[in-house]
């Protein structure tokens, strides 16, 4: 199995995520995409970054900015990647094998750099039958009964409009169940 990391972009505005931050600094310490290849003895690790958009930008009281987007650029170009210089460690590092997945709701926003680099896969918009066969997945998966999965299969398919329900809905319906589910029984 392929040791893969989640970067949260809405948690982490700057590049030092990604990138790392010069010894000498109170949180000094190399990437994450550094991190797992080091962890896992792995050179080709998957690291996602969940809402790319939503990364924000820092900047410093001298005015240099540190954006998560433009930090990637080094990673996502080859013969950048294959000569890295990590600033923690002060050497550099063949990245070229970590295969990226980065996620959006919007590419608005994103430098024109990055999409040139990355550029970007439109995904549908999910249909009834994707969402109602998504229930039936997860259902299973958590071992949910099928009368179970089935009544929140109702509810979805009751609110007759599938771009108002997500994947992430979905599963909050299921997470619901299992609760009531599994809830201590009161005396």
């Amino acid at each position: 199995m392929v040791p893969t990391s989640v970067i949260e972009a809405t948690g982490e505005p700057a590049s030092f995520s990604v990138t790392g931050s010069q010894r000498g600094w109170g949180s000094a310490g190399p990437g994450k995409p550094l991190e797992s290849i080091m962890a896992s003895g792995v050179a080709n690790p998957v690291i996602v970054v969940d809402e790319i958009e939503k990364a924000g930008t820092v900047e410093s009281l001298r005015g240099q900015r540190f954006n998560l987007s433009e930090g990637l650029l080094p990673f996502l170009e080859r013969s950048t990647a294959t000569q890295w210089s990590c600033p923690y460690f002060r050497i550099s590092f063949d990245m070229s094998w970590i295969t990226w997945i980065m996620t959006a709701n919007s590419v608005d926003g994103l430098p024109a750099p990055f999409l040139s680099r990355f550029p970007p896969l439109k995904i549908p918009p999910l249909s009834m039958a994707h969402l109602l066969r998504f229930a039936d997945h997860l259902g299973a998966k958590r071992n949910l009964p099928p009368e179970a999965v089935d009544a929140v299969k109702e509810v979805i398919e009751a609110i007759k409009a599938p771009q108002l329900i997500s994947l992430r809905s979905v599963a909050k319906m299921l997470d619901s169940v299992e609760q009531v589910i599994n809830r201590p029984p009161l005396h």
